[in-house]
């Protein structure tokens, strides 16, 4: 059995920062093999949002890998946006933009699906989708973290990551078994695998676990317990009204026939009611 905590869209700089002591305890007393954070650790990729980050992140016991988000690049700082846009993130969270880790019997390859030259918007570079099928193991749960996901909602009115069709369904095809991402501010398992035409993934995409955007509602992260082909998947949610993180809600999953069937109702999810502008929270 392995516990995976997924963390996204920390955005400090516009995070709530009452929560995040709580935040931490909640991670730490999960009992995590390792800590998976898909992007978007600052909300503008200053100097001082990285140190809030770095700080918040060397506070965390379990082992912990990370990928890049759209807003750990600077938007306003156009030369070093366009010439050297991971300069701040390599120099705080780690060189690695890609990074892969084994936990048990589980294996995390990570993707970075920033596109320095689009505000909003992912890319899936060329090469990307073969190194990590190259990387994949035969033997483990394999899981492809990244910012932005591979698929939407239908309610979701951003843009779809440039490759993101393809990506999907050769990951699929190779043996890829869940996909974690963010970006959205908005929870969605049961949901996307409701509409999805590749149930051989489950795409996991979390809500933002500190941002303090009045319009996403409540804060939250996840605990992935995989136990051969079974998922249990442990919600944190803490309301945007509420100091703290309430008691954990939970969902199933299994994968005993190549495909992902959920033991309980999809849920709602919680769409922003409209996307803000790209110089807010893009």
């Amino acid at each position: 059995m392995t516990r995976i905590v997924h963390l996204s869209d920390l955005h400090f700089g516009l995070h709530r920062a009452a929560l995040t002591d709580a935040l931490l305890d909640c991670v730490n007393r999960a009992r995590a093999d390792l800590v998976v954070v898909t992007g978007d650790v600052t909300h503008r990729g200053r100097r001082n949002q990285y140190a809030q980050a770095a700080a918040f992140l060397a506070r965390i016991q379990a082992p912990l890998m990370a990928v890049p988000g759209n807003h750990d690049v600077p938007l306003y700082n156009l030369a070093v946006r366009y010439l050297t846009p991971f300069a701040g993130y390599r120099r705080t969270v780690g060189p690695d933009l890609t990074p892969t880790r084994q936990a048990g019997a589980v294996r995390v390859l990570g993707m970075n699906s920033v596109d320095p030259f689009a505000v909003q918007r992912g890319i899936i570079r060329e090469g990307e989708i073969g190194r990590v099928i190259g990387g994949l193991d035969p033997l483990a749960m394999n899981i492809v973290a990244l910012h932005h996901p591979l698929e939407h909602l239908a309610q979701v009115d951003k843009e779809l990551t440039r490759r993101a069709p393809e990506a999907l369904a050769r990951l699929e095809r190779a043996g890829a078994q869940i996909v974690l991402s963010g970006h959205l501010h908005v929870w969605a398992t049961g949901a996307m695998l409701d509409q999805t035409a590749h149930p051989g993934v489950l795409q996991i995409q979390a809500g933002t676990a500190l941002c303090g955007r009045p319009s996403d509602r409540q804060n939250e992260f996840a605990v992935l317990q995989i136990d051969g082909t079974l998922l249990t998947i442990e919600r944190h949610i803490a309301p945007m009204d509420e100091p703290s993180f309430r008691p954990p809600e939970y969902e199933y999953f299994s994968r005993e026939s190549g495909i992902w069937v959920a033991h309980q109702p999809a849920e709602t999810p919680i769409v922003p009611g409209a996307t803000e502008t790209a110089f807010s929270t893009a």
